[in-house]
C-alpha cells in the first residue's frame, strides 16, 4: 500500500487528507501542554511590543512541517510566517526558513512548539530522503511503518512523502497486515487469510512470513502482498521465484545498505521503522532581529 501525494509550486507536497484532519488536533494540543493557564516569561515583555525574527536551520536537513508551524501562529494570532523554502525542499546549514513579523509576546510563547514540530518532521523527511536517494533509479520502493511517534503518525506519514518514500498502511484499519501472533491464534497462515477474505472483502491483505515453507503455503492464497521477515539475500531470491502473484515486500531492521542490495528482477517494496523512529531532531534556531 502507498500514498502518492501532488505538489504545490509554493509549499512543496500538498499535505494528504489524513494529515490535514490532525494538524489543528495535534498543534491545539502542543500549545496546551506548554501555555497552560500562561506564559509567565513572555508576560516580561510590554503587550503592545512587535518584532521580526528568523527561523535558521543548522543542519543539512530536507524541509517538512509549514503546516504544523503555521498552525501554531495562527491559533495565537497576532503573527505572519513568510516562507522561503518548500517542504521536500533539500535546505543547507545556514538557510532560513523562514521570516516572522508580529506580536513579540505571541512570536516567544509559540516559539517552543512550532520549533518542536518542525525538528521532528524535518528529521523524519531526512531519514527517509536517505533512503530514497539509496534506490534511485532501482525498482525498490521504500515504504514506513507504524512505528511512529504517539500522536504524530499522520505528521511523520506526511513527513516521510516529503522525504521521496512512500507510507505503508495508516493504521489498524485500513489494510490487514497478519503476522506471527496472528497466525497462531487464527491457527495458520491459511486460515488467517481465508478469515480477513470474508470478513472485509476488498481491504487489502498483507502477511508476514518468517521462512519459505510459510511463503509457500501464503503464495498458494495469493494475499496482495508478503512480507518478508528477516530473510536472506538467498531466500529473498528464491521467494522472488514462488511468490509471482503477491507483491513482496523486504522488513527486518532494515538499513540503507540492505536497500541498495536488493535483487533488480522484479518490483519490490522495502519497510523499515528507521524512516520514522531512529530519527535525530534537526538543529533549528529561531531569533528576534
Amino acid at each position: 500500500m502507498t500514498v502518492n501525494t501532488p505538489e504545490s509550486p509554493e509549499q512543496g507536497p500538498l499535505l494528504p487528507e489524513y494529515a490535514r484532519q490532525d494538524v489543528a488536533r495535534t498543534v491545539a494540543f502542543a500549545l496546551e501542554e506548554d501555555i497552560g493557564d500562561g506564559d509567565i516569561t513572555a508576560a516580561l515583555i510590554p503587550e503592545s511590543a512587535t518584532a521580526s525574527a528568523t527561523i535558521t536551520c543548522r543542519d543539512d536537513a530536507v524541509m517538512c512541517g509549514r503546516a504544523w508551524a503555521d498552525e501554531v501562529f495562527r491559533r495565537l494570532g497576532g503573527v505572519d510566517l513568510e516562507w522561503h523554502v518548500r517542504d521536500g525542499d533539500r535546505v543547507a546549514a545556514g538557510t532560513v526558513l523562514c521570516t516572522l513579523h508580529g506580536h513579540t509576546r505571541r512570536i516567544l510563547t509559540g516559539e517552543r512548539t512550532a520549533l518542536n514540530f518542525l525538528q521532528t518532521l524535518m528529521a523524519t523527511a531526512t531519514s527517509a530522503r536517505r533512503f530514497a536517494d539509496a534506490v534511485a533509479g532501482s525498482r525498490v520502493t521504500v515504504l514506513d511503518t507504524r512505528k511512529t511517534l504517539p500522536g504524530l503518525r499522520t505528521a511523520q506519514k506526511y513527513a516521510v512523502l516529503c522525504g521521496g518514500c512512500q507510507n505503508h498502511r495508516l493504521g489498524l484499519y485500513d489494510a490487514f497486515l497478519i503476522k506471527e501472533n496472528h497466525i497462531t491464534a487464527c491457527g495458520s497462515i491459511t486460515a488467517a487469510i481465508r478469515t480477513a477474505r470474508e470478513n472485509a472483502p476488498g481491504k487489502m491483505i498483507i502477511i508476514e512470513v518468517e521462512n519459505l515453507d510459510e511463503l509457500r503455503e501464503a503464495a498458494i492464497l495469493a494475499p496482495d502482498q508478503i512480507m518478508l521477515d528477516n530473510f536472506s539475500p538467498a531466500m529473498i531470491e528464491e521467494a522472488v521465484k514462488l511468490a509471482s502473484e503477491s507483491a513482496l515486500e523486504i522488513s527486518g531492521n532494515c538499513t540503507v545498505d540492505d536497500a541498495t542490495r536488493l535483487p533488480g528482477v522484479r518490483d519490490l517494496y522495502l519497510s523499515s521503522g528507521a524512516l520514522t523512529k531512529h530519527v535525530q531532531a534537526v538543529d533549528l534556531s529561531l531569533r528576534l532581529n
